[in-house]
Protein backbone atom coordinates (compact mmCIF):
# COMPACT_ATOMS: atom_id res chain seq x y z
CA UNK A 1 0.00 0.00 0.00
CA UNK A 2 1.28 3.18 -0.85
CA UNK A 3 1.00 6.99 0.27
CA UNK A 4 -1.90 8.27 2.44
CA UNK A 5 -4.51 10.14 -0.21
CA UNK A 6 -7.14 10.43 2.29
CA UNK A 7 -7.43 11.72 5.59
CA UNK A 8 -11.24 12.71 7.33
CA UNK A 9 -10.87 13.39 10.89
CA UNK A 10 -12.94 14.93 13.84
CA UNK A 11 -16.27 15.12 11.50
CA UNK A 12 -18.95 16.14 12.44
CA UNK A 13 -22.82 16.55 11.18
CA UNK A 14 -25.78 17.41 12.59
CA UNK A 15 -29.55 17.51 11.39
CA UNK A 16 -32.61 18.36 13.31
CA UNK A 17 -32.78 16.72 16.25
CA UNK A 18 -30.22 14.23 14.95
CA UNK A 19 -26.50 14.17 15.85
CA UNK A 20 -25.88 12.25 12.56
CA UNK A 21 -21.66 12.13 13.07
CA UNK A 22 -19.73 12.35 15.92
CA UNK A 23 -16.04 12.71 15.98
CA UNK A 24 -16.01 10.22 12.34
CA UNK A 25 -12.75 9.80 11.07
CA UNK A 26 -11.60 7.57 7.68
CA UNK A 27 -8.05 7.17 6.44
CA UNK A 28 -7.38 5.95 2.75
CA UNK A 29 -4.09 4.57 1.21
CA UNK A 30 -2.90 4.48 -2.37
CA UNK A 31 -3.56 0.90 -4.15
CA UNK A 32 -5.74 -0.38 -0.85
CA UNK A 33 -8.92 -1.41 -0.39
CA UNK A 34 -10.40 -0.24 2.46
CA UNK A 35 -13.59 -1.34 4.05
CA UNK A 36 -16.09 0.68 5.98
CA UNK A 37 -18.80 -1.66 7.64
CA UNK A 38 -21.20 -0.59 10.55
CA UNK A 39 -24.83 -1.58 10.97
CA UNK A 40 -27.84 0.39 9.50
CA UNK A 41 -27.99 4.12 10.68
CA UNK A 42 -24.15 3.91 11.59
CA UNK A 43 -23.23 6.93 9.89
CA UNK A 44 -21.33 5.70 6.50
CA UNK A 45 -23.51 6.91 3.74
CA UNK A 46 -23.60 10.66 5.67
CA UNK A 47 -19.66 10.43 5.60
CA UNK A 48 -19.63 9.58 2.16
CA UNK A 49 -21.87 12.20 1.46
CA UNK A 50 -19.62 14.58 3.07
CA UNK A 51 -16.83 13.84 1.51
CA UNK A 52 -18.51 13.32 -2.16
CA UNK A 53 -20.14 17.20 -1.71
CA UNK A 54 -23.37 16.00 -1.08
CA UNK A 55 -23.87 17.21 2.16
CA UNK A 56 -21.36 20.35 3.69
CA UNK A 57 -19.23 18.85 7.35
CA UNK A 58 -20.33 20.55 10.34
CA UNK A 59 -16.73 20.39 11.84
CA UNK A 60 -13.85 18.26 11.40
CA UNK A 61 -11.38 18.53 8.70
CA UNK A 62 -10.59 16.44 5.52
CA UNK A 63 -6.85 16.17 3.98
CA UNK A 64 -6.15 15.18 0.50
CA UNK A 65 -2.98 14.15 -0.34
CA UNK A 66 -1.92 15.85 2.49
CA UNK A 67 -3.33 19.19 2.07
CA UNK A 68 -6.58 20.73 3.85
CA UNK A 69 -9.41 21.32 1.34
CA UNK A 70 -13.18 21.92 1.27
CA UNK A 71 -15.05 19.91 -1.08
CA UNK A 72 -17.84 22.51 -2.53
CA UNK A 73 -20.09 19.88 -4.16
CA UNK A 74 -20.16 16.92 -6.14
CA UNK A 75 -18.48 17.97 -9.21
CA UNK A 76 -15.87 19.57 -6.98
CA UNK A 77 -15.26 16.39 -5.47
CA UNK A 78 -15.07 14.36 -9.16
CA UNK A 79 -12.77 17.20 -10.29
CA UNK A 80 -10.45 16.13 -7.61
CA UNK A 81 -10.33 12.99 -8.10
CA UNK A 82 -13.27 11.35 -5.44
CA UNK A 83 -15.74 9.35 -7.29
CA UNK A 84 -18.71 6.84 -6.24
CA UNK A 85 -20.64 3.94 -7.51
CA UNK A 86 -23.74 3.94 -5.50
CA UNK A 87 -25.70 0.84 -4.82
CA UNK A 88 -28.62 1.33 -6.91
CA UNK A 89 -27.38 2.03 -10.18
CA UNK A 90 -27.85 5.29 -11.76
CA UNK A 91 -27.71 4.15 -15.60
CA UNK A 92 -30.35 5.24 -18.09
CA UNK A 93 -31.67 1.95 -19.83
CA UNK A 94 -32.32 2.87 -23.03
CA UNK A 95 -29.12 4.36 -23.73
CA UNK A 96 -25.83 2.99 -24.96
CA UNK A 97 -22.94 2.26 -22.98
CA UNK A 98 -20.53 5.21 -24.99
CA UNK A 99 -23.24 7.41 -24.14
CA UNK A 100 -24.04 6.81 -19.81
CA UNK A 101 -20.76 6.93 -19.65
CA UNK A 102 -20.03 10.87 -20.99
CA UNK A 103 -23.29 12.26 -20.88
CA UNK A 104 -23.09 16.10 -20.01
CA UNK A 105 -19.11 15.69 -21.63
CA UNK A 106 -19.85 14.51 -24.79
CA UNK A 107 -17.10 15.13 -27.42
CA UNK A 108 -18.26 17.56 -30.23
CA UNK A 109 -17.35 18.35 -33.82
CA UNK A 110 -18.47 21.86 -34.26
CA UNK A 111 -22.21 22.20 -33.08
CA UNK A 112 -22.64 18.75 -32.96
CA UNK A 113 -21.99 15.79 -30.87
CA UNK A 114 -19.34 13.53 -32.18
CA UNK A 115 -20.49 10.16 -31.65
CA UNK A 116 -17.87 8.16 -33.66
CA UNK A 117 -15.22 9.80 -31.11
CA UNK A 118 -17.21 9.18 -28.01
CA UNK A 119 -17.51 5.64 -29.11
CA UNK A 120 -13.81 5.46 -29.77
CA UNK A 121 -13.19 6.75 -26.49
CA UNK A 122 -15.53 4.27 -24.72
CA UNK A 123 -14.15 1.55 -26.34
CA UNK A 124 -10.31 2.71 -25.29
CA UNK A 125 -11.25 3.28 -21.91
CA UNK A 126 -12.94 0.27 -21.29
CA UNK A 127 -9.75 -1.49 -22.96
CA UNK A 128 -7.65 -0.17 -20.56
CA UNK A 129 -9.90 -1.51 -18.18
CA UNK A 130 -10.27 -4.93 -19.72
CA UNK A 131 -13.52 -4.88 -19.95
CA UNK A 132 -14.72 -6.99 -23.26
CA UNK A 133 -18.37 -4.13 -23.82
CA UNK A 134 -19.04 -3.07 -27.02
CA UNK A 135 -19.46 0.80 -27.00
CA UNK A 136 -22.48 1.07 -29.09
CA UNK A 137 -24.71 -1.52 -26.63
CA UNK A 138 -27.82 -0.58 -25.26
CA UNK A 139 -27.74 -0.57 -21.18
CA UNK A 140 -30.47 -2.60 -21.07
CA UNK A 141 -29.25 -5.76 -22.68
CA UNK A 142 -26.45 -6.07 -19.85
CA UNK A 143 -26.25 -8.27 -17.24
CA UNK A 144 -26.35 -6.39 -13.86
CA UNK A 145 -23.15 -7.07 -13.36
CA UNK A 146 -22.08 -5.67 -16.78
CA UNK A 147 -23.91 -2.46 -15.90
CA UNK A 148 -21.86 -2.17 -13.06
CA UNK A 149 -18.66 -2.31 -14.56
CA UNK A 150 -19.92 0.57 -16.58
CA UNK A 151 -20.62 2.64 -13.63
CA UNK A 152 -17.39 1.60 -12.20
CA UNK A 153 -15.73 2.72 -15.67
CA UNK A 154 -18.12 5.94 -15.86
CA UNK A 155 -16.21 6.88 -12.55
CA UNK A 156 -13.25 6.26 -13.74
CA UNK A 157 -13.87 8.24 -17.09
CA UNK A 158 -12.68 11.29 -15.40
CA UNK A 159 -9.30 10.34 -16.05
CA UNK A 160 -8.18 11.47 -12.09
CA UNK A 161 -9.91 9.18 -10.05
CA UNK A 162 -7.93 8.31 -7.15
CA UNK A 163 -10.55 7.63 -4.73
CA UNK A 164 -13.60 5.26 -5.90
CA UNK A 165 -16.20 4.64 -3.22
CA UNK A 166 -18.18 1.27 -3.86
CA UNK A 167 -21.55 1.22 -2.15
CA UNK A 168 -23.23 -2.51 -1.88
CA UNK A 169 -21.62 -3.29 -4.88
CA UNK A 170 -22.16 -6.70 -5.18
CA UNK A 171 -25.67 -7.00 -3.70
CA UNK A 172 -27.10 -8.20 -7.42
CA UNK A 173 -24.75 -10.41 -8.45
CA UNK A 174 -24.34 -14.17 -8.88
CA UNK A 175 -21.09 -15.44 -7.41
CA UNK A 176 -19.30 -16.17 -10.57
CA UNK A 177 -20.05 -12.17 -11.15
CA UNK A 178 -18.53 -11.33 -7.80
CA UNK A 179 -15.61 -12.95 -8.75
CA UNK A 180 -15.37 -11.03 -12.16
CA UNK A 181 -15.76 -7.99 -9.74
CA UNK A 182 -12.91 -8.61 -7.38
CA UNK A 183 -10.97 -9.08 -10.00
CA UNK A 184 -11.60 -6.14 -11.46
CA UNK A 185 -11.12 -4.23 -7.97
CA UNK A 186 -7.74 -5.87 -7.78
CA UNK A 187 -6.71 -3.79 -11.31
CA UNK A 188 -7.50 -0.82 -9.99
CA UNK A 189 -5.54 -1.61 -6.90
CA UNK A 190 -2.78 -2.34 -8.86
CA UNK A 191 -2.83 1.18 -10.95
CA UNK A 192 -3.06 2.88 -6.91
CA UNK A 193 -6.71 3.84 -6.90
CA UNK A 194 -7.61 3.84 -3.22
CA UNK A 195 -11.22 1.86 -3.14
CA UNK A 196 -13.63 2.31 -0.33
CA UNK A 197 -15.65 -0.72 -0.09
CA UNK A 198 -19.26 -0.36 1.88
CA UNK A 199 -20.74 -4.03 2.14
CA UNK A 200 -23.06 -5.61 4.31
CA UNK A 201 -22.19 -9.20 2.96
CA UNK A 202 -19.24 -10.14 6.08
CA UNK A 203 -17.41 -12.70 4.11
CA UNK A 204 -16.55 -10.73 1.38
CA UNK A 205 -14.10 -8.30 3.34
CA UNK A 206 -11.64 -11.12 4.09
CA UNK A 207 -11.39 -11.79 -0.02
CA UNK A 208 -11.13 -8.30 -0.81
CA UNK A 209 -10.02 -5.80 1.41
CA UNK A 210 -6.88 -4.85 3.36
CA UNK A 211 -8.06 -2.68 6.07
CA UNK A 212 -11.65 -2.38 7.97
CA UNK A 213 -12.99 0.82 9.53
CA UNK A 214 -15.99 0.28 11.88
CA UNK A 215 -18.20 2.66 12.83
CA UNK A 216 -21.33 2.53 15.31
CA UNK A 217 -23.94 5.11 16.18
CA UNK A 218 -22.39 7.95 14.46
CA UNK A 219 -19.21 7.16 15.95
CA UNK A 220 -15.57 5.97 14.72
CA UNK A 221 -14.58 2.44 16.77
CA UNK A 222 -11.51 1.20 15.53
CA UNK A 223 -9.72 0.30 11.77
CA UNK A 224 -7.97 -3.03 11.69
CA UNK A 225 -6.22 -5.35 9.51
CA UNK A 226 -8.45 -7.57 7.84
CA UNK A 227 -5.94 -10.55 7.69
CA UNK A 228 -5.44 -9.88 11.67
CA UNK A 229 -9.20 -10.04 12.45
CA UNK A 230 -11.52 -12.29 12.28
CA UNK A 231 -15.42 -11.64 11.09
CA UNK A 232 -16.51 -11.92 14.73
CA UNK A 233 -14.55 -9.56 16.40
CA UNK A 234 -15.85 -7.06 13.41
CA UNK A 235 -19.16 -7.95 13.67
CA UNK A 236 -19.30 -7.38 17.57
CA UNK A 237 -16.93 -3.97 17.05
CA UNK A 238 -20.08 -3.06 14.70
CA UNK A 239 -23.33 -4.01 16.89
CA UNK A 240 -21.66 -3.52 20.38
CA UNK A 241 -22.65 -7.42 21.34
CA UNK A 242 -21.66 -10.90 20.04
CA UNK A 243 -23.95 -12.35 17.86
CA UNK A 244 -24.59 -15.75 17.43
CA UNK A 245 -26.77 -17.99 15.16
CA UNK A 246 -27.10 -21.19 16.02
CA UNK A 247 -27.21 -23.27 12.82
CA UNK A 248 -30.75 -25.57 12.38
CA UNK A 249 -29.52 -29.19 12.00
CA UNK A 250 -33.30 -30.11 12.34
CA UNK A 251 -36.71 -29.48 11.03
CA UNK A 252 -38.55 -27.82 13.83
CA UNK A 253 -42.03 -29.07 12.07
CA UNK A 254 -43.93 -32.18 12.89
CA UNK A 255 -44.16 -34.77 10.02
CA UNK A 256 -47.71 -34.69 10.57
CA UNK A 257 -47.83 -31.03 10.57
CA UNK A 258 -51.12 -29.58 8.05
CA UNK A 259 -50.13 -28.31 4.64
CA UNK A 260 -51.27 -24.81 4.27
CA UNK A 261 -50.48 -24.22 0.73
CA UNK A 262 -50.04 -26.27 -2.13
CA UNK A 263 -48.58 -25.42 -5.20
CA UNK A 264 -49.34 -28.13 -8.45
CA UNK A 265 -47.56 -27.48 -11.63
CA UNK A 266 -47.03 -23.65 -11.87
CA UNK A 267 -46.43 -22.64 -15.73
CA UNK A 268 -45.41 -19.29 -16.85
CA UNK A 269 -42.92 -17.94 -19.29
CA UNK A 270 -40.54 -18.65 -16.41
CA UNK A 271 -41.10 -21.33 -14.65
CA UNK A 272 -41.65 -25.18 -15.86
CA UNK A 273 -44.28 -26.90 -14.18
CA UNK A 274 -43.23 -26.40 -10.35
CA UNK A 275 -44.91 -28.10 -7.40
CA UNK A 276 -44.47 -27.67 -3.55
CA UNK A 277 -46.32 -27.93 -0.57
CA UNK A 278 -45.80 -25.91 2.57
CA UNK A 279 -46.49 -27.04 6.03
CA UNK A 280 -48.05 -25.08 9.07
CA UNK A 281 -45.19 -23.22 11.34
CA UNK A 282 -42.62 -24.08 8.38
CA UNK A 283 -39.94 -21.71 6.91
CA UNK A 284 -39.28 -23.49 3.67
CA UNK A 285 -35.97 -21.79 2.04
CA UNK A 286 -36.14 -21.70 -1.91
CA UNK A 287 -32.62 -21.61 -3.20
CA UNK A 288 -30.70 -21.58 -6.75
CA UNK A 289 -28.84 -19.33 -8.98
CA UNK A 290 -29.84 -15.67 -10.22
CA UNK A 291 -32.54 -16.53 -12.80
CA UNK A 292 -33.53 -19.74 -11.43
CA UNK A 293 -37.11 -18.97 -11.47
CA UNK A 294 -37.45 -18.58 -7.59
CA UNK A 295 -39.32 -15.24 -7.56
CA UNK A 296 -40.98 -15.67 -10.55
CA UNK A 297 -42.48 -18.64 -9.30
CA UNK A 298 -43.85 -16.71 -6.22
CA UNK A 299 -45.29 -13.68 -8.04
CA UNK A 300 -47.26 -16.52 -9.45
CA UNK A 301 -48.62 -17.92 -6.29
CA UNK A 302 -49.56 -14.13 -5.09
CA UNK A 303 -50.91 -13.12 -8.41
CA UNK A 304 -48.93 -11.06 -9.34
CA UNK A 305 -47.64 -12.85 -12.83
CA UNK A 306 -50.39 -14.35 -15.26
CA UNK A 307 -50.37 -18.47 -14.91
CA UNK A 308 -50.55 -20.45 -17.72
CA UNK A 309 -51.21 -23.82 -15.87
CA UNK A 310 -51.06 -24.67 -12.15
CA UNK A 311 -53.16 -24.75 -9.28
CA UNK A 312 -52.92 -23.43 -5.35
CA UNK A 313 -54.78 -24.97 -3.01
CA UNK A 314 -54.93 -23.21 0.82
CA UNK A 315 -55.51 -26.30 3.33
CA UNK A 316 -56.55 -28.62 1.10
CA UNK A 317 -59.45 -25.97 -0.84
CA UNK A 318 -58.38 -24.89 -4.67
CA UNK A 319 -58.44 -20.95 -4.92
CA UNK A 320 -58.37 -18.96 -7.31
CA UNK A 321 -55.55 -16.35 -7.28
CA UNK A 322 -55.23 -13.42 -10.29
CA UNK A 323 -53.89 -10.60 -8.55
CA UNK A 324 -52.30 -9.53 -4.95
CA UNK A 325 -55.64 -8.35 -3.53
CA UNK A 326 -57.11 -12.08 -4.00
CA UNK A 327 -54.03 -13.84 -2.82
CA UNK A 328 -54.11 -11.10 0.38
CA UNK A 329 -57.69 -12.28 0.75
CA UNK A 330 -56.71 -15.78 1.04
CA UNK A 331 -54.22 -14.70 3.44
CA UNK A 332 -50.83 -14.88 1.40
CA UNK A 333 -48.15 -11.91 1.99
CA UNK A 334 -45.49 -10.96 -0.19
CA UNK A 335 -42.22 -9.43 0.72
CA UNK A 336 -40.78 -8.32 -2.37
CA UNK A 337 -36.69 -8.18 -2.58
CA UNK A 338 -37.21 -4.68 -3.90
CA UNK A 339 -38.96 -3.34 -0.67
CA UNK A 340 -38.77 0.34 -1.61
CA UNK A 341 -40.36 -0.06 -5.32
CA UNK A 342 -42.86 -3.04 -4.17
CA UNK A 343 -42.88 -3.00 -0.73
CA UNK A 344 -43.68 0.31 0.77
CA UNK A 345 -44.90 3.95 -0.13
CA UNK A 346 -41.64 5.87 0.74
CA UNK A 347 -43.65 9.23 1.03
CA UNK A 348 -45.74 7.38 3.52
CA UNK A 349 -45.66 7.27 7.39
CA UNK A 350 -44.90 4.14 9.32
CA UNK A 351 -48.82 3.78 10.53
CA UNK A 352 -50.27 4.62 6.88
CA UNK A 353 -47.79 1.83 5.67
CA UNK A 354 -48.89 -0.60 8.02
CA UNK A 355 -52.41 0.09 7.34
CA UNK A 356 -52.55 -0.33 3.74
CA UNK A 357 -53.30 -3.96 3.43
CA UNK A 358 -56.18 -3.63 6.01
CA UNK A 359 -57.94 -0.35 5.48
CA UNK A 360 -61.02 -2.37 4.65
CA UNK A 361 -61.67 -3.63 8.40
CA UNK A 362 -59.39 -0.51 9.80
CA UNK A 363 -62.16 2.16 7.88
CA UNK A 364 -65.72 2.99 8.61
CA UNK A 365 -68.24 3.51 5.64
CA UNK A 366 -67.14 6.76 5.29
CA UNK A 367 -63.90 7.58 7.35
CA UNK A 368 -60.70 5.78 8.14
CA UNK A 369 -60.37 5.35 11.82
CA UNK A 370 -56.99 6.72 12.63
CA UNK A 371 -57.22 5.57 16.07
CA UNK A 372 -57.35 2.14 15.07
CA UNK A 373 -54.44 2.52 12.67
CA UNK A 374 -52.18 4.11 15.20
CA UNK A 375 -53.08 1.37 18.11
CA UNK A 376 -52.25 -1.54 15.44
CA UNK A 377 -49.35 0.33 14.31
CA UNK A 378 -47.75 1.39 18.13
CA UNK A 379 -49.07 -2.91 18.87
CA UNK A 380 -46.43 -3.87 16.05
CA UNK A 381 -43.64 -1.42 16.03
CA UNK A 382 -43.38 -2.62 19.84
CA UNK A 383 -43.49 -6.49 18.65
CA UNK A 384 -41.47 -6.75 16.14
CA UNK A 385 -39.11 -3.59 17.56
CA UNK A 386 -39.31 -1.11 14.58
CA UNK A 387 -36.87 1.69 15.16
CA UNK A 388 -39.01 5.20 14.40
CA UNK A 389 -39.01 8.90 16.06
CA UNK A 390 -42.97 8.56 15.74
CA UNK A 391 -45.49 6.29 14.12
CA UNK A 392 -45.73 9.29 11.77
CA UNK A 393 -42.42 9.36 10.82
CA UNK A 394 -41.60 8.72 6.69
CA UNK A 395 -41.01 5.49 6.14
CA UNK A 396 -37.92 6.74 3.58
CA UNK A 397 -36.23 8.21 6.93
CA UNK A 398 -35.72 4.65 8.46
CA UNK A 399 -32.74 2.85 7.69
CA UNK A 400 -33.32 -0.62 5.39
CA UNK A 401 -33.73 -3.23 8.11
CA UNK A 402 -36.45 -0.60 10.47
CA UNK A 403 -38.05 -0.50 6.37
CA UNK A 404 -38.09 -4.24 5.90
CA UNK A 405 -39.79 -4.39 9.72
CA UNK A 406 -42.51 -2.32 8.36
CA UNK A 407 -42.76 -4.19 5.49
CA UNK A 408 -43.32 -7.32 7.83
CA UNK A 409 -45.46 -5.38 9.97
CA UNK A 410 -48.37 -4.45 7.36
CA UNK A 411 -48.77 -8.11 7.09
CA UNK A 412 -48.94 -9.18 10.35
CA UNK A 413 -51.40 -6.28 10.65
CA UNK A 414 -53.12 -7.84 7.91
CA UNK A 415 -53.05 -10.87 9.86
CA UNK A 416 -51.50 -13.36 7.21
CA UNK A 417 -50.93 -17.01 7.35
CA UNK A 418 -48.37 -17.55 4.73
CA UNK A 419 -45.30 -14.47 4.28
CA UNK A 420 -43.50 -15.02 1.20
CA UNK A 421 -40.23 -13.35 1.66
CA UNK A 422 -37.84 -12.76 -0.62
CA UNK A 423 -33.78 -12.21 -0.48
CA UNK A 424 -35.28 -10.76 3.84
CA UNK A 425 -31.59 -9.27 4.30
CA UNK A 426 -30.88 -7.73 1.48
CA UNK A 427 -28.99 -4.56 1.89
CA UNK A 428 -29.31 -4.83 5.29
CA UNK A 429 -26.54 -4.89 8.45
CA UNK A 430 -25.60 -8.00 10.51
CA UNK A 431 -27.81 -6.62 13.82
CA UNK A 432 -30.86 -6.16 11.58
CA UNK A 433 -30.16 -9.89 9.57
CA UNK A 434 -30.56 -11.46 13.67
CA UNK A 435 -33.53 -9.27 14.29
CA UNK A 436 -35.40 -10.50 11.14
CA UNK A 437 -33.80 -14.10 11.87
CA UNK A 438 -35.52 -14.35 15.29
CA UNK A 439 -38.70 -12.69 14.35
CA UNK A 440 -39.25 -14.97 11.47
CA UNK A 441 -38.62 -17.79 14.16
CA UNK A 442 -40.89 -16.46 16.61
CA UNK A 443 -43.52 -16.16 14.04
CA UNK A 444 -42.97 -19.62 12.36
CA UNK A 445 -43.01 -20.67 16.12
CA UNK A 446 -46.67 -18.85 16.36
CA UNK A 447 -47.62 -21.02 13.36
CA UNK A 448 -47.56 -18.38 10.46
CA UNK A 449 -45.91 -20.25 7.30
CA UNK A 450 -42.69 -18.59 5.95
CA UNK A 451 -41.48 -19.04 2.29
CA UNK A 452 -37.83 -17.79 1.90
CA UNK A 453 -35.88 -16.76 -1.17
CA UNK A 454 -32.76 -16.13 -0.71
CA UNK A 455 -29.07 -15.55 -2.51
CA UNK A 456 -27.09 -16.81 1.06
CA UNK A 457 -26.77 -20.54 1.34
CA UNK A 458 -25.38 -19.85 5.28
CA UNK A 459 -29.20 -17.96 5.40
CA UNK A 460 -30.76 -20.69 4.13
CA UNK A 461 -29.15 -23.35 6.05
CA UNK A 462 -29.60 -21.34 9.20
CA UNK A 463 -33.16 -20.47 8.91
CA UNK A 464 -34.99 -23.02 6.71
CA UNK A 465 -36.44 -26.39 7.82
CA UNK A 466 -36.69 -27.72 4.37
CA UNK A 467 -34.61 -26.82 1.04
CA UNK A 468 -36.56 -26.60 -2.68
CA UNK A 469 -33.73 -25.70 -5.27
CA UNK A 470 -34.57 -24.28 -8.69
CA UNK A 471 -32.54 -24.41 -12.04
CA UNK A 472 -33.89 -22.63 -15.23
CA UNK A 473 -37.43 -22.43 -13.99
CA UNK A 474 -37.29 -26.14 -12.77
CA UNK A 475 -37.72 -27.46 -9.08
CA UNK A 476 -34.59 -30.13 -9.33
CA UNK A 477 -34.34 -31.05 -6.08
CA UNK A 478 -35.53 -30.61 -2.53
CA UNK A 479 -33.69 -31.50 1.09
CA UNK A 480 -34.86 -31.54 4.83
CA UNK A 481 -32.37 -29.19 6.68
CA UNK A 482 -31.00 -31.97 8.00
CA UNK A 483 -29.11 -33.47 5.01
CA UNK A 484 -28.90 -30.22 3.44
CA UNK A 485 -25.06 -28.83 2.67
CA UNK A 486 -23.64 -25.98 0.15
CA UNK A 487 -22.18 -28.30 -1.44
CA UNK A 488 -25.65 -30.63 -2.17
CA UNK A 489 -27.34 -27.37 -2.83
CA UNK A 490 -25.13 -25.83 -5.58
CA UNK A 491 -25.36 -29.41 -7.45
CA UNK A 492 -29.30 -29.18 -7.67
CA UNK A 493 -28.78 -25.40 -8.39
CA UNK A 494 -26.96 -26.40 -11.43
CA UNK A 495 -28.32 -29.42 -12.64
CA UNK A 496 -30.14 -28.07 -15.75
CA UNK A 497 -33.13 -31.38 -15.83
CA UNK A 498 -34.59 -32.98 -13.19
CA UNK A 499 -33.37 -36.21 -12.33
Amino acid sequence: MGETILKMSGIQKYFPGVHALDNAQLEVRAGEVMALVGENGAGKSTLMKILTGIYPKDGGKIEYFGQEIEIQGPRNAQERGICIVHQELNLMQDLTVAENIFIGREPRKGPFLDQAEQNRMTDELLTSLNLHIPAKTQIKRLTVAKQQMVEIAKALSYNNTKILIMDEPSTALTTSEIEDLFKFIRQLKATGVGVIYISHRMDELKEITDRITVMRDGQYVDTVVTADTTIDQVVQMMVGRVIYEEPKNHSNVPADAEVVLEAEHLVSNDVKDVSFQLKKGEILGFAGLMGAGRTETMRLVCGADKRDGGTIKIRGREVKIHSPKEAVAAGIGYLSEDRKLFGLCLGLSVADNTALPSLEKLSGPVFVRDGEIAEATKEYVDKIRIKTPTIKTLVRSLSGGNQQKVVISKWLCRDCDVLIFDEPTKGIDVGAKSEIYKLMNQLASEGKSIIMISSELPELLRMSDRVVVMCEGRVTGELDISEATQERIMTFATRREVG
